[in-house]
């Protein structure tokens, strides 16, 4: 019974690490999606202050999506 606990007690963390790398992967994609849907909207837009909004919009995701990949390197260490 001892094995059997110790082997599903295992089998639970590593499930949990996967599952916590899906969440990350499915982050990670979220974000990609939220940068393609800007940079349509750049493409597309002809309004050079529509323009310009979006551009400092874009440069604060990059500056988040940077604080994040900090915080990711500072945890791993």
């Amino acid at each position: 019974m001892q094995e059997e606990n110790d082997l599903l007690k295992l089998e639970v963390q590593s499930l949990k690490v996967a599952f916590d790398a899906s969440n990350d992967k499915s982050k990670q994609l979220e974000e990609k999606v939220k940068a393609l849907a800007v940079a349509r909207t750049l493409d597309s837009e002809t309004d050079k202050e529509a323009i310009n909004e979006k551009i400092l919009d874009t440069k604060q995701k990059i500056n988040d999506f940077v604080r994040e990949i900090d915080k990711c390197i500072s945890l791993l260490k």
